[in-house]
Order: C-alpha cells, then structure tokens, then sequence
C-alpha cells in the first residue's frame, strides 16, 4: 500500500457545475491509489464519506454529488452526498482545505461504504494520518 502522501485523487470537475440551491455541485472524484482512498475516507460517518480537497467555498449540509471511482474498479459510484465538516484554507497543521462529505443513508451508500472498506481491507485500522478527523 502506497502512504498517505501518494497521490491525491484526481478531481476531473474542480469547477463545480451549478452551484445553486436548486442543482448541487457535481464532482468527479477518481482514486488512482489505495493510499489516497485511505486519507479521503470518513470511517466516523455511520454511512460512510470523503474528503474532497476542493478551493469552492461550500456551507454546512450544502448538496455535493459525487462520481466516485475507486482503485482498480472501472465502475463508477454516483453519490449524492452533503456537505459535513468544512476544512478552511489556512488550516492549522497544513491541512488540504476542503469538505467532508457524508453518504446518505440509503441501501446504495451502504453497499459502497462495504465496498470502499473492502478495497481498504486492514489497512482502515492504521494509525497513519489522514486528511479527515
């Protein structure tokens, strides 16, 4: 497994696409590594979630949809999440400013919070940093 300082993941969408109210952002997320999978994921969520390194400026249970790819999956994972912790830029301890976002509570997250800690395997239980709480 690569460490937490492997790639990050790749955010196709940087820019997001709406941005209003009415449509949420979309976001790309593609996860190349497994060591980038480990310091995006959100174990703490009870319905899993993702660190997305992003400079948008998003506000607290804003919607998010994420197009998530994991490591060595061709699928793609449609989630639409909301916003849950907001890391400012300027952060103290040099942390990535960007958003936690939190899987809804539905069959579909679930099966992709089993799957995610399915590619993690043992290594979700390291003491290695990561880029969430």
């Amino acid at each position: 497994m690569s460490d937490v300082n492997s790639r990050p993941p790749n955010i196709l969408n940087p820019a997001a696409v709406g941005g209003t109210a009415a449509r949420p952002s979309v976001i790309q997320l593609v996860f190349r590594e497994k060591g980038a999978l480990y310091a995006a994921y959100i174990s703490v969520f009870a319905d899993g979630g993702l660190f997305v390194p992003t400079t948008r400026e998003y506000k607290l249970g804003e919607d998010i949809y994420l197009l998530l790819s994991l490591p060595d999956d061709p699928q793609r994972y449609p989630v639409a999440g909301k916003v849950a912790w907001i890391t400012p830029a300027n952060a103290s301890g040099g942390r990535t400013q960007g958003v936690g976002v939190r899987f809804p509570n539905d069959e579909k997250s679930r099966l992709l919070k089993v799957k995610i800690e399915e590619v993690l395997g043992t290594s979700i239980q390291s003491a290695k940093p990561t880029q969430t709480l």
